[in-house]
C-alpha cells in the first residue's frame, strides 16, 4: 500500500471544468450540480466506511470524475481524469458487471491487481451505472486504502440500487435542462417579437399622424360632395389605425418592462384628456350620437393620457357593439369610492361566459366583426389596475355599462 495514495489526473482536469471548456462539460455539470448524487455518495460512504465515492463517466477511452467526495486527499476533483487503463471501470463498462472485492490481498479474484497495488488500493467496489434507454453512462465508484466489507449482500443491494437510481435521474435531469433551454429561446423570441412590434408600432405613428392631420384639414375646405362623403370615412379608418398602434406599442412596452407603468400627476387634466377623446370619436364617426357627462368636482392624481387611452379603448368597444342609431354615454364622476367613468351603449349583452376572460389579451367576443386585435379592454383594465382600481362590466335592460374605477385617483394632492 501507498503511504500517499495518488490518483493523478491527465488529459484534462479540474481547471478545464471550471473554465467550462471540458469534453464533457454538460456530464460533469449535470452530476455535480445534482443534490441526490451528493446525499448518494455521502450515504454510500456512511454506509460501508469507504472515505472516496464518485460517480464517473466512462467512455471507451476516457474516465472522468463528475463528482467526488473525498476523505482519502487521492486528489481527483469534478473534471479530473485518470488513463482508463488505470481503472477497473474499463471492464465495468464492457462487462456491464460490477466489480467488487473486499480486501485485494485476500480476494480470489483481483488479489495483489496490479491497478490496485499501483494506486494503493485495498477495498473497492464499482458498479455500472445505465440510462433509462439501456446505454451505458458510466460508474458508481467507492474506494479505500483499509479493508472494507463492499461485498456484503446489503451493501451490493444499496451500490446497485443506487446505480440506478442515478441513472434514472439522468434522463429527468437531461430532459429538464432540454426543456429550460427550450423555454430561454422560446423567451428571447418572444423578447425578439415584442421589440419588433415595439419598434414597428412607433415608426407608423409619423405618416398615421401625417395622414390624420391632412384629413383634418380636407374637412375644413369646401370639398365636393361625395368627397365630402369619403373624408369622415378615412379619419375613422386613420383613428382606428391610430388606436391600434397605440394598443400594440402599450402592450409591447408592457411586456418587455414588465407591466403598464403609470406617470401620475396632481390636478390631472383629466376632463380635458378624456373630451379630446369623445371629439376625436366623433369627428371620425360624425354620424354617432356620443354624450359627454363629466362631473369632476375635485381635483384628481392619476396619469390623464393613460385613463383617457382607457376610456377611448372603452369607446370604440362601445361603438362596435351599440346597436345602430343608439346613443353612447361617457360619464365621469367622482363620489365616495374615488373616481368612476362609466361607458355606456345599448346593444347585445356580454355573454356571462365571457365575463371572467373579457379583460385577458387577444380576447375577442364572439360575434367581433374582424376589428381590433382584442388588447383593448385588456389594456384599459391593466391601466384602471395601474391606479389600484379595476374595470367593471354590468349587462341589464338591453344596456351594456363598463365602469372605470380608481379609487386612490380621487385623492387630492
Amino acid at each position: 500500500m501507498n503511504d500517499t495514495p495518488s490518483l493523478p489526473a491527465t488529459i484534462q482536469d479540474h481547471a478545464a471544468y471550471l473554465s467550462g471548456g471540458h469534453d464533457f462539460q454538460s456530464d460533469i455539470e449535470l452530476i455535480a450540480g445534482s443534490g441526490l448524487v451528493t446525499t448518494i455518495l455521502e450515504t454510500v460512504m456512511l454506509a460501508t466506511n469507504m472515505r472516496f465515492a464518485a460517480v464517473a463517466r466512462v467512455t471507451a477511452d476516457r474516465w472522468v470524475a463528475c463528482r467526488t467526495v473525498d476523505e482519502v486527499n487521492f486528489g481527483l476533483a469534478e473534471g479530473d481524469e485518470i488513463e482508463i487503463q488505470s481503472t477497473f471501470c474499463q471492464s465495468v463498462r464492457v462487462t456491464s458487471e460490477k466489480v467488487l472485492f473486499n480486501d485485494v490481498a485476500t480476494d480470489e479474484v483481483y488479489g495483489n491487481h496490479p491497478i490496485a497495488a499501483k494506486f494503493g488500493i485495498v477495498s473497492y467496489a464499482s458498479i455500472p451505472i445505465h440510462r433509462s434507454d439501456g446505454s451505458f453512462f458510466g460508474t458508481l465508484c467507492a474506494i479505500d486504502t483499509e479493508p472494507r466489507n463492499v461485498k456484503h449482500p446489503r451493501a451490493v443491494a444499496m451500490f446497485e440500487m443506487f446505480a440506478d437510481l442515478i441513472g434514472q435521474s439522468l434522463e429527468t435531469e437531461e430532459r429538464l435542462e432540454a426543456q429550460e433551454k427550450l423555454v430561454e429561446k422560446e423567451r428571447e423570441m418572444a423578447r425578439a417579437q415584442e421589440e419588433f412590434v415595439a419598434v414597428l408600432g412607433h415608426d407608423l405613428r409619423n405618416p398615421v399622424a401625417a395622414l390624420n392631420s391632412g384629413f383634418r384639414l380636407l374637412s375644413k375646405e369646401q370639398l365636393p360632395d361625395r368627397a365630402g362623403e369619403l373624408v369622415p370615412m378615412m379619419r375613422s379608418s386613420v383613428y382606428r389605425m391610430t388606436e391600434l398602434i397605440n394598443n400594440m406599442m402599450v402592450h409591447a412596452k408592457a411586456r418587455l418592462g414588465g407591466g403598464i407603468r403609470i406617470s401620475c400627476t396632481d390636478d390631472a387634466p383629466l376632463a380635458d384628456a378624456i373630451t379630446q377623446v369623445v371629439d376625436e370619436v366623433r369627428a371620425a364617426s360624425p354620424d354617432l350620437d356620443v354624450q359627454l357627462d363629466l362631473a369632476f368636482d375635485r381635483s384628481v392624481r392619476c396619469d390623464a393620457p393613460r385613463v383617457a387611452q382607457a376610456v377611448s379603448n372603452l369607446l370604440s368597444n362601445a361603438v362596435r357593439h351599440a346597436t345602430p342609431h343608439t346613443p353612447i354615454t361617457v360619464r365621469g364622476m367622482i363620489g365616495e369610492q374615488g373616481l368612476k367613468i362609466e361607458v355606456e351603449n345599448q346593444g347585445e349583452p356580454v355573454p356571462d361566459e365571457l365575463h371572467e376572460k373579457l379583460f385577458n389579451p387577444f380576447q375577442r367576443g364572439a360575434d367581433e366583426r374582424g376589428e381590433g386585435l382584442g388588447l383593448g379592454l385588456y389594456i384599459a383594465s391593466s391601466i384602471a389596475l395601474a391606479h389600484g382600481g379595476q374595470i367593471n362590466v354590468n349587462c341589464d335592460d338591453g344596456t351594456t355599462n363598463f365602469s372605470f374605477m380608481a379609487p386612490s385617483a380621487a385623492k387630492a394632492a
